[in-house]
């Protein structure tokens, strides 16, 4: 997944897609901010990644499944979700009509 979002990033960041990773951590050594840091260099991750050790966001957003991606629009509705790998075209197709609509 990381390489699509990376690529979605890249083009549709000057159109205004703003992208968050969160990184909620499954084993205590992942918790430690200096390898999450290791890991966003390692995998070439070039969007902002919130370290979420105790699940507040994992949580507010009901998400119970890795990964699980979300497209959120301008008004702060979430619009897309999806679990798993996959349905990439989808997902960019998406991108670009939330991209069109107004802000507001």
């Amino acid at each position: 997944m990381i390489p699509s979002v990376r690529g979605w990033n890249q083009t549709y960041d000057p159109q205004g897609l703003v992208v968050i990773g969160n990184h909620y951590p499954e084993f205590d050594y992942e918790a430690d901010l200096n390898n999450l840091k290791d890991a966003v260099a390692r995998l070439d991750v070039p969007y902002a990644v919130v370290q979420d050790n105790r699940g507040i966001n994992w949580s507010a957003y009901g998400v119970r499944y890795w990964p699980t991606l979300m497209l959120i629009d301008k008004q702060g509705n979430i619009r897309l979700q999806h679990i798993g790998e996959g349905r990439y075209d989808e997902t960019e197709a998406a991108i670009k009509a939330l991209l069109t609509e107004p802000g507001p």
